[in-house]
């Protein structure tokens, strides 16, 4: 129990597993309340309560990406063209998916900033735009990790051809890669789950936009969550707004 206090409050005092743990709390919240609400038929005090609840926290988040620019800035500028990916479609997807990230926090600052009525701007089409870049950066980030899965399951029926000729036993490489292909599926099925999201907060009319119950929204935001939070412990990457 100790260890669990101890490895709880670590995560806390990190930005990073802070936004997780509030982010997965935030759709868990919206989990729970739109099911009692969806059984109460909208009468549970309780329901409403954690909708509410729900919505405070997804605000905190906004606020805090305020702060998010320069960081973002950084990586971006870390990553250039994408020079450290030897596959042109990777380091392509790469340099776009970065791009729509980048643009991303603007447009959520602006819009954040006319719904609070600091600057005068309609913010619906600011959240529209905001809302479509994430989609954008969610669908690269599937066909990359899909790009990666590709190239490494090349590399291991190549290895695996290796082995037989050679009678060896798989070797450490073969388990790092292993885990890489578990991690790319993770990605996969946590962007997937976001980006199903996304597309219900676009405009009616849209796909199947703003056609998900709140139960809905919120079973598909916890699962990308924890997904995100196991990837965040195992040393395997994992986001989302």
């Amino acid at each position: 129990m100790p260890g669990s206090v101890e490895a709880l409050v670590n995560v806390l005092e990190s930005y990073r597993g802070r936004d997780k743990l509030v982010r997965t709390l935030c759709y868990g919240s919206q989990l729970v309340g739109g099911v009692i609400s969806q059984k109460a038929r909208g009468q549970s005090s309780l329901g409403k309560s954690l909708l509410l609840f729900s919505a405070q926290l997804s605000h905190c988040r906004t606020v805090l990406r305020l702060f998010d620019d320069l960081s973002m800035f950084a990586y971006s500028r870390s990553i250039g063209l994408g020079a450290a990916e030897e596959d042109p479609g990777l380091r392509w997807m790469s340099v776009l998916n970065n791009l729509a990230d980048q643009l991303y926090y603007p447009c959520e600052h602006i819009a954040w900033a006319a719904d609070a009525k600091i600057i005068r701007a309609k913010s619906d089409k600011w959240w529209t735009l905001s809302t479509a870049l994430w989609g954008i950066s969610l669908l690269l980030g599937i066909l990359r990790s899909l790009r990666i899965l590709l190239l490494l399951r090349r590399k291991l029926k190549k290895n695996e051809r290796s082995r037989q000729r050679e009678s060896s036993e798989p070797g450490v490489q073969a388990g790092l890669e292993l885990r890489q292909i578990r991690s790319e599926v993770l990605s996969v099925a946590s962007s997937m789950a976001d980006l199903a999201n996304a597309i219900h907060w676009m405009p009616p009319g849209f796909l199947w936009a703003g056609r998900f119950p709140d139960w809905l929204v919120g079973l598909l935001g916890t699962t990308s969550s924890l997904i995100g939070l196991h990837q965040m412990c195992t040393g395997g990457g994992g986001g989302g707004v």
